[in-house]
């Protein structure tokens, strides 16, 4: 008799935060990619602060009798923590299972409207686009493939019909979200807006709001917008695809 194969577990991988803000925002947001895949298994590790540990879900998985996983960054760029961090995690993850790592999230049409929803439920209106400079404010890296990756997000995201996106940094880089705003209230914009291309409240989501003093609009983060829902699913079944090989293989 004909079983129909057993779809990888998706495993989330946050960073982890001091800040509860964060775990709570990457519960949610994982609660809303099961109601959109009914019946996928989705479970959530951080990397650091808060638990449970990415090490301590795989090992719990391998127990189960778990074989198949795929690994997914909470990430919206691939800087340090996708090129080395979570490989070294997966690579000490229990012998028998089989794991691919998915790419990160980031770039994706689906987080520009994600990053739009986010400044129309702060006040904007699509009437507003032409009017408006927006400032794509990120977390920051010192990974120059990281923040050329933010710059190609800012200029496509202008080609939508926005005054002006400049891309700005909360670490590791420059401008700050400050600076961008100046900048766009000296190029003359009717109007400015503050959009934070990062997941989670916490420690570098709140110095981007801090440099928001002075524009007109400050969005929410991305949070559990259901674009990323959408998102992380396209990430786990393109990882799923026998095109990938399995970490470690």
């Amino acid at each position: 008799m004909y079983s129909k194969p057993v779809r990888p577990v998706l495993v989330v991988i946050a960073h982890g935060s001091r800040d509860p803000r964060h775990a709570a925002t990457v519960h949610a947001l994982v609660r809303r990619v099961r109601s959109l895949r009914p019946g996928l298994r989705v479970e959530t590790g951080f990397l650091d602060f808060n638990i449970p540990s990415v090490h301590g879900v795989l090992e719990s998985l391998a127990a189960e009798g778990v074989r198949d996983v795929v690994a997914l960054p909470l990430l919206l760029t691939r800087a340090f923590h996708a090129k080395a961090d979570i490989p070294a995690v997966l690579r000490d993850a229990p012998p028998q299972l089989r794991i691919r790592q998915a790419e990160v999230l980031g770039p994706s049409p689906l987080l520009l409207s994600a990053l739009e929803r986010r400044l129309y439920e702060a006040g904007l209106t699509p009437a507003d686009k032409a009017s408006t400079g927006v400032v794509l404010a990120s977390a920051g890296s010192s990974d120059p493939e990281a923040i050329a990756v933010i710059a190609d997000i800012a200029r496509e995201w202008r080609h939508t019909g926005w005054y002006a996106v400049r891309p700005a940094f909360a670490s590791a880089s420059l401008p700050r979200t400050e600076e961008a705003v100046r900048e766009l209230r000296e190029l003359g914009c009717a109007r400015v807006a503050v959009a934070p291309y990062v997941l989670a409240p916490g420690f570098l989501p709140d110095r981007i709001a801090r440099g928001a003093a002075e524009a007109d609009v400050l969005a929410e983060v991305l949070g559990p917008a259901p674009e990323v829902a959408r998102v992380l699913l396209e990430r786990y079944d393109a990882a799923r695809t026998p095109a990938l090989a399995a970490v470690g293989a």
